[in-house]
């Protein structure tokens, strides 16, 4: 089929249009973080373990091996896919595998900048009182210190740690996304 140059242009302008419309949506979808899993919850997502001791699986399911134990309850975890009664998740240090929900909780936890363990013993992250880095400074949290977060802003998050209550910048804690703002 030849097109005139008007009628051609005119159809790309159309396709383009209609490209918009369809592809739009699906990135404002994934931007919002609107992907939902088999329970209808968002993913990936993050929680922390509820039982003092887990076993991480290779696969969804008793019948697959312990990769890992952890050995506290409250360490955060990225939901990233489910199957059934089963979370594949993946922790701090990247470290993946599949844990049975039961063992989940939907409480908010984080680790305090896990990127930064190794840079040396005088690396801290700082507690706020406000959410501001020129508020007076609560506490000093070593790298890797796992934290109760009451909420985020989208910039800061409102935490608990050890009976210090303060705000942490949200871009040095691994537990909440980047702009991510809830209560």
């Amino acid at each position: 089929m030849l097109l005139r140059p008007s009628a051609l242009s005119t159809w790309l302008a159309t396709l383009v249009v209609l490209t918009a419309v369809v592809v739009a949506p699906i990135s404002m979808a994934h931007a919002q973080g609107a992907a939902r899993g088999p329970s209808g919850l968002p993913l990936p997502r993050f929680v922390s373990l509820k039982a003092q001791k887990v076993n991480l699986r290779v696969g969804p399911g008793l019948d697959y091996a312990i990769s890992w134990r952890y050995m506290r309850s409250g360490i955060p975890m990225e939901i990233i896919q489910e199957y059934d009664n089963w979370r594949r998740v993946r922790d701090a240090e990247g470290t993946e595998g599949w844990i049975n929900q039961s063992l989940l909780s939907g409480e908010r936890t984080a680790v305090a900048a896990p990127w930064m363990k190794d840079a040396g013993p005088e690396t801290y992250v700082m507690l706020h009182s406000e959410p501001d880095e020129r508020a007076r400074l609560i506490a000093k949290l070593q790298p890797g210190v796992i934290v109760n977060i009451e909420g985020c802003n989208g910039t800061w998050c409102e935490i608990d740690v050890d009976g210090a209550h303060g705000w942490l910048a949200q871009q040095e804690i691994w537990g909440a996304y980047p702009g991510e703002a809830f209560r």
